[in-house]
């Protein structure tokens, strides 16, 4: 039996392209780019898809189904080709792919890009770039960090740590106790990613990883005692930068009305960006030990994920008892 439980996202967006302009000056140092025309060109273009193009049939003039919202990749096989056609030839091709509204042109190995090419993509203000990099490098760690940039985002009100190597959303109503029950777990060695707001995106596996801000990193807020560094306090390895998000744990009032799970059969789950992470829910109730609690949460969710269930494995042993 499954239930599903969901809350809204405080915010949740999408990014549908990058400027050209903000893609060199966050990540041309490490691609290893070199700005070819001048920075007239990085006016208006915009990456519009995650991957990268390798344009070797456009270089022969053909261009059905051509990749245009990608960045172009010129190799060592696209240049040798190009350089064995006449300038006519190469300066038709460059003209019809920049009427395709390309976003910038990237040339691997640091290859000398021919003279139609720098003329056309000044011309019409297209980025052309040099990398020292070869095709595969280029391409393995561009779409690398596209499909971070691009991925979807959401944040939620929580607190994410990695207990054992599990990545643990505690939820509840504001003054439920999630900040102290984060500080005991990470007493007892565990690691904080992100207290009180959550930010979480959404890979192409279908992953959610969670975050928090560059300014927050580290920081808790106990009430009573304020802003807390677990960083100064515990030191560098109680703070993660990001963590895939395995299991959401939700702190409850205790009333007459909720019925806990005292068996574990009943499988819950909630909404994290359209995936459904496994969720347990855990009454408040005076002097119990939330931090305990949520570390045993913790571990049968990782014994649950090798395969291992003490729920049906009981479940099945009392059943063989009952059928004799």
């Amino acid at each position: 039996m499954s239930a599903q439980q969901s809350s809204p996202a405080e915010s949740k967006y999408i990014i549908e392209s990058i400027a050209v302009r903000e893609f060199f000056k966050d990540f041309g140092k490490q691609l290893c780019l070199r700005l070819i025309n001048s920075e007239k060109s990085l006016g208006r273009s915009t990456i519009r898809e995650r991957s990268v193009n390798r344009p070797a049939l456009a270089v022969t003039g053909y261009f059905k189904y051509f990749a245009n919202k990608r960045i172009q990749l010129f190799g060592a096989g696209e240049m040798a080709f190009f350089r064995e056609q006449s300038p006519a030839r190469r300066k038709n091709v460059m003209e019809t792919m920049v009427a395709k509204k390309i976003p910038c042109v990237v040339v691997s190995r640091n290859l000398a890009p021919v003279p139609e090419m720098v003329e056309v993509l000044e011309k019409h203000k297209v980025p052309l770039f040099r990398t020292s990099l070869s095709s595969k490098a280029f391409t393995t760690e561009v779409t690398m960090l596209l499909e971070e940039r691009f991925a979807p985002r959401s944040s939620y009100h929580g607190t994410l740590l990695d207990i054992r190597g599990i990545g643990t959303l505690i939820r509840g109503d504001s003054g439920a106790g999630k900040s102290e029950a984060a500080l005991a777990l990470i007493e007892r060695g565990h690691s904080l990613v992100a207290d009180d707001i959550v930010k979480v995106k959404l890979l192409s596996d279908h992953t959610p990883v969670g975050f928090c801000d560059d300014m927050c990193r580290g920081f808790m807020e106990c009430r009573g005692i304020g802003i807390i560094n677990v960083e100064e306090l515990f030191g560098i390895r109680f703070v993660r930068l990001e963590k895939r998000i395995d299991l959401v744990v939700t702190f409850l009032e205790d009333s007459e009305d909720i019925e806990p799970d005292r068996t574990g059969l009943e499988r819950k789950t909630f909404e994290i960006l359209g995936i459904e992470v496994p969720n347990m829910e855990i009454p408040l109730r005076t002097g119990r030990d939330m931090a305990r609690l949520v570390e045993v949460a913790a571990m049968v969710q990782a014994a649950r994920q090798l395969g291992h269930d003490s729920a049906n494995d009981f479940n099945e042993k009392l059943l063989r008892k009952m059928n004799g």
